[in-house]
């Protein structure tokens, strides 16, 4: 049963390559490398879609890091945000006096990175910026900086490198477009 449920939102085609994602992730890690030399940046990744970009990242940067995890929701089972952010799971540790770098797969509405945005503060990190693999600022309706961003993409579902559709399809090395 659930097979055919998945064949109605198969992958599509490629959207980006994961050579593609690779070499801007290096890019992006040689970015922050030169911005925070002579500091150890703090690095959030938000579970589960920011997994694979976030190791990823963490790689690609040459300094001594740290990192930690949240999850946040607002998806479900849709292929749209719900609009109501809800904490899933606390960070370990505290950002206090951390130069933190929250690590997003996808900048879509803005809410859920506005609400994480605003519930660190409330923690105190030294400084506080965001690195975020994709944007689609087509369906933004809270407006958040993206301090290191790898690809604009248009309002598009997308799948693979992390994300996901209910659950599926984390593990395809390149972003596909949901297929229909």
């Amino acid at each position: 049963m659930e097979r055919s449920f998945l064949s109605d939102r198969a992958p599509g085609p490629v959207l980006l390559s994961h050579g593609d994602i690779r070499k801007r992730v290096l890019e992006m890690g040689r970015e922050i490398t030169r911005d925070y030399e002579g500091r150890a940046p703090h690095l959030i990744g938000v579970l589960k879609g920011g997994i694979i970009f976030h190791a990823d990242l963490v790689r690609a940067i040459d300094l001594d890091v740290s990192f930690d995890f949240i999850a946040l929701g607002s998806y479900g089972l849709t292929t749209r945000t719900s609009g109501e952010v809800r904490l899933l799971k606390d960070l370990d540790a505290s950002p206090e006096g951390r130069d933190v770098i929250i690590v997003e797969d996808i900048v879509d509405t803005g809410l859920t990175l506005d609400y994480l945005l605003q519930f660190l503060r409330t923690r105190e990190p030294a400084s506080l910026k965001v690195a975020a693999l994709l944007d689609k600022p087509s369906r933004r309706q809270r407006e958040v900086p993206i301090d290191y961003l790898g690809f604009e993409i248009d309002d598009r579902f997308v799948v693979g490198y992390g994300l996901d559709y209910v659950q599926h399809y984390r593990n395809l090395p390149d972003l596909h477009l949901l297929g229909n």
